[in-house]
């Protein structure tokens, strides 16, 4: 059985029955005629203890040359502990060793390792209280995004990995190439040529795609892995990292605001109740008062203001940044969590933004110069969710994109979404390692994702 299961719901009802738990061995340390053994199978933060008296077969060549990182399996008498902060114990009648680890190697011991020096050591990094932890709560994360999605009659689709389709326009792509074009030294394969027959990189987004089932089945979300070939080594960058994207015809802006709001206090409210072991961790060991932050997000509504607003606020504040603001400029992310931390103390969303610093793709106002876009900013992080009302009319999609000298050739098919039943439809994007740092309060992105991916680093 897993310890959160003999610790947790079923401990009352296993009490004097017998028990088989595996996983391996934090510490150990003896008490004259038996030995403490505390053993995590990693679906908790506690250890489980278990006894192992000096009657076992194999006490004295085996149980005392365990150390931590060897891996058990153990059946005993699940009884209740006097021990102090705990409910229950093992009394072993069988220990035995699977797997030993060298105690003079083993880069793991009882003591606290800085994340730098885990990230050196990636396949080892989830055994530790903290990455365990952030795990377990990426883990509930995911399912609840599934189940927010499902309550609400979304359908999940598959948008594909590999693409011909730039959606931020930004050329920041990796490129695919098979072995023998890439051994030609060339760039792109050439039009018509290649494995695919066009020039094909990993996709940054697949709103596109998420777009062409949402205008025949409604309300439809993507969840999956994005990349972005951008030479960023922040603490809030990843060259890959998962998004979740929801599409929904018929919904314009306010409609696509409301959605996201509700999605991340949804997302917050749940972790919080169902995570509290692992929350506890974090807000004791890597962010105080990480939950009291969390829960105000959630028991407030989100403060929504345009981008005219914002930039007003921060010229007016008197403050010297280094990224110097000026309407038609791109918020920075100090610009970000000044409004979100010193202004405002509460999750920002931004909208209508000047269209010359936005994609093709959103709907043009009535103004000719700004865009149905928003974005949703929280303090320590900036912005965590981007999105906007789509442009469903034809002729101005198709006048932006000339203007912004995209191959309309390339986007018939986009294109065609507009002629064939047009309707408006909006949707969103939310990083998923930026809520993930949002919740557990992780300095560094790299943290938040069993792999990171950064330039210059890809362990395992």
């Amino acid at each position: 059985m897993i310890i959160e299961r003999i610790k947790g719901l079923f401990a009352g009802q296993l009490l004097g029955k017998q028990v088989t738990v595996a996983g391996w061995v934090r510490t150990r340390r003896d008490a004259g005629s038996f030995s403490f053994i505390e053993v995590n199978d990693g679906s908790t933060l506690a250890n489980l203890q278990v006894i192992a008296e000096r009657t076992l077969t194999n006490y004295e060549d085996e149980i005392k040359r365990l150390t931590t990182g060897c891996s058990v399996v153990i059946t005993g008498e699940l009884k209740e502990s006097p021990a102090k902060g705990q409910a229950v114990e093992v009394l072993a009648d069988v220990v035995s060793v699977v797997g030993w680890a060298d105690p003079e190697s083993y880069p793991l011991q009882k003591k606290r390792h800085s994340f730098e020096y885990l990230r050196e050591i990636s396949h080892l990094r989830p055994r530790t209280n903290a990455l365990g932890a952030v795990a377990r709560v990426r883990s509930h994360l995911t399912h609840a995004v599934h189940r927010f999605f499902q309550q609400r009659g979304f359908f999940h689709i598959h948008t594909p990995v590999i693409t011909t389709s730039d959606c931020e326009g930004a050329g920041e792509m990796f490129q695919v190439l098979t072995a023998s074009e890439a051994a030609r030294k060339g760039a792109l394969p050439e039009q018509g040529k290649g494995f695919f027959g066009k020039p094909a990189g990993l996709t940054v987004s697949g709103q596109l795609q998420a777009e062409v089932y949402a205008q025949a089945l409604g309300r439809v979300y993507t969840f999956g892995p994005t990349f972005r070939a951008e030479n960023s080594n922040t603490s809030r960058h990843l060259a890959e990292f998962w998004m979740l994207e929801p599409e929904m015809a018929f919904c314009d802006l306010s409609c696509n605001m409301d959605l996201a709001e509700t999605l991340l206090r949804f997302l917050l409210a749940d972790v919080l109740a169902e995570c509290a072991e692992d929350m506890a961790l974090f807000d004791r060991f890597v962010a105080q008062g990480v939950i009291k932050r969390l829960q105000h997000i959630v028991d407030n509504d989100f403060i929504r203001i345009t981008y005219t607003e914002a930039v007003d606020r921060l010229l007016s504040s008197g403050k010297s940044f280094d990224f110097p603001v000026s309407w038609g400029v791109d918020l920075q992310s100090e610009h970000e969590r000044f409004l979100t931390e010193e202004v405002y103390g509460l999750p920002l969303i931004v909208t209508d933004y000047p269209a010359a610093i936005k994609p093709f793709y959103m709907r043009v106002g009535d103004d000719g110069t700004t865009v149905a876009a928003m974005d949703i900013l929280v303090a320590g992080i900036g912005e965590i969710v981007g999105g906007s009302q789509r442009e469903e009319r034809y002729d101005v999609l198709l006048a932006r994109m000339q203007h912004l000298g995209i191959d309309d050739v390339d986007y018939q098919w986009y294109l065609d979404l507009r002629r064939y039943g047009t309707v408006p439809h909006s949707g969103f994007g939310l990083g998923f390692e930026r809520l993930v740092q949002l919740v557990t309060g992780m300095p560094n992105i790299r943290e938040v994702i069993p792999f990171p991916r950064t330039p210059g680093y890809a362990p395992c």
